[in-house]
């Protein structure tokens, strides 16, 4: 098991939620996520990743699989300008790979919004560290386990 899918398991573990980690071979997309647990595109919760400009952190906004992120609205939410982060502000800051970002399990605190269709449904899948890897979990407590706040940011 990869360091990066262990912390994902030690973290739903840790929080009490089950730790159903499944092997679905590719899923890089939330469509490709989607399609390999047979469930709705918007139930897939992508994790985008921003780089502050005025501080350097990683910033994380998690969001429906079929919605896209507004730079602006995101910006406004962050209170400074965000820009593209880079492959080693992400493995430095969450610990994982592009492709695999995982909502939990962070090897440093990351400031996090989420978008409230997520909260539709009762159950959720994203990405459990690695693009081969995802959990299903209860929308409803990803918010207490992140600390994300929810908020509008969609385009």
């Amino acid at each position: 098991m990869s360091k990066s899918l262990a912390r994902v398991r030690a973290a739903l573990i840790d929080a009490g939620i089950p730790a159903d980690i499944r092997e679905v071979g590719q899923a890089r997309t939330a469509q490709e996520a989607a399609d390999s647990v047979g469930c709705a595109l918007d139930q897939i919760a992508k994790s985008i990743i921003f780089r502050a400009e005025t501080s350097g952190e990683a910033v994380l906004f998690l969001t429906a699989g079929g919605n896209r992120v507004d730079a602006g609205k995101a910006s406004a939410l962050a209170g400074e300008p965000l820009g593209k982060a880079d492959a080693a502000l992400i493995r430095a800051q969450t610990g994982f790979a592009i492709g695999g970002v995982a909502p939990v399990g962070h090897l440093s605190p990351i400031r996090a919004w989420i978008d409230p269709r997520l909260l539709e449904f009762a159950t959720i899948w994203a990405a459990a560290g690695t693009p081969r890897h995802v959990f299903p979990m209860d929308a409803h407590a990803l918010p207490g386990l992140t600390g994300a706040i929810p908020a509008d940011f969609i385009a």
